[in-house]
């Protein structure tokens, strides 16, 4: 390993834990494109056991993928592909041209190989990537098309629906996937055969956070990079913690640990989005601003420039309001290593409905009628408003 190489190292996994990232551009770009085209091997996974190289040629045109949340990079699109979509000669409704876009690299999460045979287009292996469920676009072309938005959650996509599409799952099984719905992957169902889907979290604003995830399991991204891309993705390497009972090794390579610190780098430079002009009310937030750090007592655990606490202390379920799980399925805590809770951090909040880690609360106001009646705040309607709208602003 050469200096330059090891410095590089060092300086994405931090000199004191946590999340402190790398600051140099060249290395964030390889954790970029990493993050938007590597698969880790899983076509092993989607292809050799699922066989969704085979669902995609046969029945998944480009407006069904659309309709399960799949997106369209418009910037990866050739002039003449753009020009034949806005003249309708690009048929939409043929698998083919889904086999298309993948051989451009234009659908965002997922990475197809495909061999021309004979003048014809053949899709032969197909993998998915990290921005599958953490990317969306913004439409700017259309629905679903559009330019790419790294970090965003895609609360479109139905990841239940298009996994139930393989020939190789149970019809028990295929019936479980298929409630979880838009928005909602349960990442331990493949484990411990719970079903409890979790919304699909922002990948956005986590400089400075060192507890990640909805439930802290890890101290760092690289964590639940490694856990993702070995235990759900199926990508080649190993993830064990003796906390949750999981240890899973695919293939007899590692395809996951050298790529996590360039990985965990560019997830640490996608800032929270700001909200859009015009989409609150200034002197509102303002007077939201208020209640939020008094009556409201949110700002009790939502402390901080992120607006949590989780660098210092975690939650037990008994503290938060999102419980029971809507599924009737067990707490999601109950189901995690740490079975504590960390407060999210608040940045960029009115971007990502539904609320709660389990999308129990469908907007900011219902997250905020949920605290003020389970936390007995008895605040006036006047300050619920205010405080949505200080929510918003973040």
């Amino acid at each position: 390993m050469s200096a330059t190489t090891l410095a590089l190292l060092l300086a994405a996994c931090g000199s004191g834990g946590g999340n402190a990232g790398s600051t140099d551009a060249a290395f964030v770009e390889q954790g970029k494109s990493i993050f938007r085209f590597d698969t880790f091997g899983d076509e092993t996974k989607w292809t050799d056991t699922l066989r969704m190289h085979e669902v995609i040629a046969s029945a998944v045109d480009p407006l069904t993928g659309l309709s399960v949340g799949l997106k369209v990079d418009a910037q990866a699109l050739p002039a003449e592909v753009v020009q034949g979509i806005q003249m309708g000669t690009v048929d939409l409704s043929s698998p083919a041209t889904t086999i298309a876009l993948l051989k451009l690299d234009a659908v965002v999460g997922l990475k197809g190989t495909v061999e021309t045979v004979g003048g014809k287009d053949r899709l032969v292996r197909v993998g998915t990537t990290c921005a599958l469920c953490h990317s969306t676009v913004d439409d700017s072309f259309a629905p679903g098309i559009g330019k790419r938005l790294d970090g965003w959650p895609n609360r479109d996509l139905d990841p239940g629906a298009i996994i139930a599409l393989s020939p190789a799952i149970d019809a028990a099984t295929k019936a479980v996937l298929r409630t979880w719905g838009k928005g909602k992957y349960d990442p331990r169902f493949n484990q411990d055969g719970i079903n409890g889907p979790q919304v699909i979290p922002p990948a956005f604003g986590l400089q400075g956070i060192d507890r990640i995830t909805t439930t802290g399991d890890g101290a760092d991204i690289a964590y639940w990079n490694r856990y993702v891309a070995v235990t759900q993705m199926g990508g080649h390497g190993r993830f064990t913690d003796a906390r949750i009972g999981v240890d899973v090794k695919n293939g007899d390579d590692d395809l996951v640990t050298s790529k996590l610190p360039a990985l965990q780098a560019y997830q640490l430079s996608l800032p929270a989005p700001t909200p859009p002009a015009g989409s609150f009310d200034a002197a509102a937030a303002q007077r939201g601003k208020v209640v939020f750090e008094g009556p409201g007592r949110c700002a009790r655990c939502h402390s901080g420039p992120e607006f949590t606490d989780a660098n210092l202390r975690l939650h037990a379920p008994s503290e938060v309001v999102s419980e029971p799980e809507p599924s009737g399925a067990p707490g999601y805590a109950s189901r995690s290593a740490t079975k504590q809770y960390r407060t999210a951090p608040l940045r960029g909040v009115w971007q990502h409905p539904p609320y709660f880690h389990n999308g129990s609360a469908p907007t900011l106001e219902a997250v905020v009628r949920t605290y003020d009646a389970r936390k007995g705040l008895a605040l006036s309607e006047s300050q619920m408003h205010d405080l949505v709208e200080y929510l918003k602003s973040l």
